[in-house]
């Protein structure tokens, strides 16, 4: 028979289907078409692009040359921009605002073939102190609300170029996804006065079938009613609400638990195109997110989310939101520590 989970950070269920309905993954990340001779990104192309907003760069180099280890530019198709005002206004019920914000690309390395899951923790590193130093900046513009750091890998993830990058914009409002985890975590509080993601990170620890990796400051597991097979995510071991605010020595740790993960997807799987998302607390929070005597800081969790993207979501899975995932996540757990094992093992 099959079985149902309900995400406890979300209304969201997904059902597993009998254990002899495994349909066909799909290996293989299909690529855009973007040759380093004409790509923008690679270095010695770096007037291809608007000018750098920030870069790991040896001292003393100039802005705009090559030398570069990560490289931070608008991204010249923005779908918002950062000039103007927001211009909140409504037509009846419908409302509406200009497409105020930030787009930007972080360009992670200037080797265009290189891939994100072989970086070693020195570049990993570097990647993750961009995306907070961004995200620093970017919290000082009154009219953002959220910044959402994300990675497209592969054509059928959203890639639109093949050089390893990631992007990050800057949003006049909060996204429906992560109001939606606010108001769950919200709701479990005031059942429990317990963050919804710390008692995940806890039950885990315990349960131990789920968890793929562990280190001092971070878990790596596949969460309970996963909604894709293999679906990853990655919490702070401790509670933590902002990821702007990780701290210097937390950046290691994290492109480890980074690395580890999208290594083992990666030689699980056949290198397959995925997404991955981050999750934060909104850098202007709304007064109906602070509940009485709780600000937001206490009941959420920022997280990290990989998504495999292995299939096309059907009919029913867009009509009702419930997902059908043939993999069950203790199984993808097991599978991804076994990769782990062996390539420590070797």
């Amino acid at each position: 028979m099959s079985i149902l989970r309900r995400d406890p950070t979300s209304y969201g269920w997904t059902i597993y289907p009998e254990e002899d309905f495994q349909p066909p993954l799909s290996p293989c990340v299909d690529q855009p078409e973007n040759p380093p001779e004409t790509c923008p990104f690679c270095a010695g192309h770096e007037d291809q692009t608007p000018p750098e907003i920030m870069a790991v760069r040896p001292p003393g180099s100039d802005p705009n040359t090559p030398g570069w280890r990560v490289r931070t530019i608008p991204d010249r198709n923005a779908v918002l921009r950062i000039e103007g005002q927001v211009g909140r206004r409504g037509e009846g019920l419908y409302d509406m605002m200009n497409g105020i914000g930030a787009h930007e690309i972080v360009v992670e390395t200037p080797d265009h073939h290189g891939l994100f899951s072989d970086f070693d923790e020195a570049l990993l590193s570097d990647i993750v102190w961009m995306y907070r130093e961004r995200m620093r900046d970017l919290v000082k513009d009154p009219r953002f609300r959220y910044i959402q750091v994300c990675r497209n890998y592969g054509v059928r993830a959203g890639a639109r170029l093949s050089h390893p990058h990631s992007l990050v914009f800057a949003l006049p409002v909060i996204p429906r996804a992560v109001r939606e985890e606010i108001s769950r975590a919200a709701e479990y509080w005031q059942m429990k006065e317990r963050c919804v993601f710390c008692d995940i990170v806890n039950q885990e620890q315990t349960d131990k079938g789920r968890v793929v990796f562990q280190n001092s400051d971070f878990i790596v597991l596949e969460p309970f009613a996963a909604r894709t097979p293999f679906e990853t995510w990655i919490l702070p071991l401790e509670h933590e609400s902002r990821f702007l605010d990780l701290a210097d020595e937390k950046i290691v740790t994290l492109a480890r638990a980074v690395r580890l993960a999208t290594r083992a997807l990666a030689s699980e799987l056949g290198n397959p195109p995925y997404n991955l998302i981050l999750h934060t607390s909104p850098i202007r929070v709304e007064k109906q997110f602070d509940m009485q005597h709780m600000p937001l800081a206490e009941y959420y969790h920022w997280h990290i989310e990989i998504i495999p993207r292995l299939r096309e979501l059907n009919g029913f899975e867009y009509g009702t939101g419930i997902y059908v995932n043939p993999l069950l996540p203790e199984k993808a757990a097991a599978r991804l520590r076994g990769v782990i094992d062996q390539n420590h093992a070797g």
